[in-house]
């Protein structure tokens, strides 16, 4: 006899099918498992023993051989823990064909039988979908996450005997319909636009780059107010939209991040500049997602960014032109989304008084070059707003802030409003100016006449790259967006030019 249990699991940022066959001869007692398992698979055997002893059912004393196919795909992780365990009573006759037809299952057990909750649930489930399978088994502490996948029948396990049971039709299992989601809350809670004194034409800049989601690169002295700038404008990110939240919970459960709760706010995230290329791009033995995928659909702020390796700095280049990053391993090629707005800041040199009226440069003009060259000019092209921004004077420091947030609440509404028109204008939820390709940029945005000359003359004399020349018109699109303008006029390509890198 063979028994088949349908399972998968996680593979990058999709998943696989993978069929748990099992066969039980006469013979000296064993239970081997086959089909590329790596180690944490292998100690499955010992987990599945003891389950099934302790959920005071038996375990055959023959021996029984797992095939994990398709074989040639590497399988890794303890999301197969309850499909084997299945197989087993399958083959002994606890459990028959029919209790599992047309079902697929995952989780980890614990020696005395319960579920423990897995990684990349939600690529599970999808994976299942795709292929037809539309009951899924999860651990109870998935559920949450497993819910976002939508026509689905999902059934939360906390133990293997309650599993059992359920099978055999003798209890009923909670399900997708009666389990309420969690929910976590990943953008930081700090500054609003109001605390940052001064700096009116950085706010004005930042409520662009939100707006349209653009890149941004905020320049000057230490103790100006950039570190300060960049977290409030964390806090004037939109709401998710349901397919970026599916997105962002699917990659957080990917990393281990969050395996029981949905994630329903944009992340901020806030890598130091020593963090490796691994851990910022991805990769890894198991080509986990880095903190640019983490960051997907929200912020990716690099403080002090020339500080950063340079290897760092020129892996940035694709995923801020593609929106994804690719990451291969001599077994695997997979690819995560990186659709992230990137807030830089840099000091304009090493010691971050040039230019400053009240403290002295000490640095030489050859330490000034080597640290501006530590961006690359190809890096600065992906660039869409430069900020400059100066020492605010001390003697505002101490004035009283305001009580009710009226300039973040205004400039939030503001935002809003400029995301609804792009919506309207793309017909999508998760598609903003800065998301337009070229092609795109020429067939979807209108500009007067007058615009477009303006334009061509300032592209003539910044001698403004390809790249560089459609970034101004997708942002001066977001501008005119900000103002509810039909077309993008000269007053918005000027706004946009005058935030190029001088």
């Amino acid at each position: 006899m063979i028994a088949k249990i349908h399972s998968a699991i996680p593979f990058g940022f999709d998943g696989r099918l993978v069929e748990v066959e099992g066969d039980m001869n006469r013979g000296l007692p064993a239970f081997n498992i086959v089909g590329m398992a790596n180690k944490t698979i292998n100690e499955a055997k010992e987990r599945v023993r003891s389950a099934i002893v302790n959920s005071d059912m038996s375990f055959p004393t023959k021996k029984v051989t797992i095939n994990l196919a398709p074989a040639d795909l590497a399988k890794d992780g303890s999301c197969l823990d309850l499909p084997i365990a299945l197989s087993v009573l399958l083959l002994s006759g606890q459990l028959i064909n029919l209790d599992v037809q047309n079902r697929l299952f995952v989780g980890e057990l614990s020696l005395n039988g319960r579920l423990r909750p897995i990684k990349g649930v939600i690529n599970i489930v999808e994976t299942a979908k795709s292929h037809g399978i539309r009951e899924v088994y999860v651990p109870l502490e998935n559920l949450s996450q497993a819910t976002l996948v939508s026509d689905m029948k999902i059934y939360g396990v906390d133990s293997l005997t309650s599993l059992f049971l359920h099978l055999k039709k003798q209890v009923e299992l909670p399900s997708s319909a009666e389990k309420a989601l969690k929910t976590a809350n990943t953008c930081v809670s700090g500054p609003f636009l109001d605390h940052v004194r001064g700096q009116k034409i950085a706010k004005r800049a930042m409520e662009i780059a939100i707006a349209g989601h653009h890149n941004v690169l905020i320049s000057g002295p230490p103790g100006a107010g950039k570190t300060l700038l960049a977290k409030a404008a964390a806090n004037l990110l939109p709401d998710l939209s349901p397919s970026e939240t599916v997105d962002i919970t699917k990659i957080y459960s990917i990393a281990g991040l969050s395996t029981n709760e949905i994630i329903s706010s944009r992340p901020f995230r806030s890598p130091h500049h020593t963090a490796s290329a691994a851990s910022i791009i991805g990769g890894g033995a198991h080509a986990l997602p880095g903190e640019i995928s983490l960051a997907h659909k929200g912020v990716l702020f690099l403080d002090e960014l020339p500080e950063f390796s340079k290897a760092v700095l020129e892996a940035l280049r694709q995923p801020l032109e593609d929106k994804i990053i690719s990451i291969s391993r001599a077994n695997q090629k997979t690819t995560y989304p990186a659709d992230f707005m990137l807030v830089a800041t840099m000091n304009p040199c090493p010691c971050g008084y040039l230019g400053d009226p009240t403290h002295e440069c000490k640095c030489t003009m050859t330490q000034i070059q080597n640290y501006q060259r530590k961006i690359s000019s190809p890096l600065l092209d992906r660039i869409d707003l430069f900020i400059e921004v100066d020492r605010v004077d001390n003697k505002s420091l101490l004035n009283k802030l305001p009580n009710d947030n009226s300039e973040h609440s205004v400039v939030k509404n503001t935002i809003t409003e400029a995301i609804q028109h792009q919506r309207a204008r793309y017909g999508r939820d998760d598609y903003y100016n800065s998301s337009l390709s070229s092609y795109e940029v020429s067939k979807k945005l209108a500009l007067e006449e007058n615009a477009k000359k303006l334009l061509t003359t300032a592209s003539e004399k910044l001698n403004l790259s390809a790249r560089a020349y459609f970034k101004v018109i997708k942002v001066a699109r977001t501008i005119a967006d900000i103002a509810g303008a039909e077309l993008i006029g000269p007053d918005h390509i000027a706004e946009a030019l005058a935030y190029r890198r001088k």
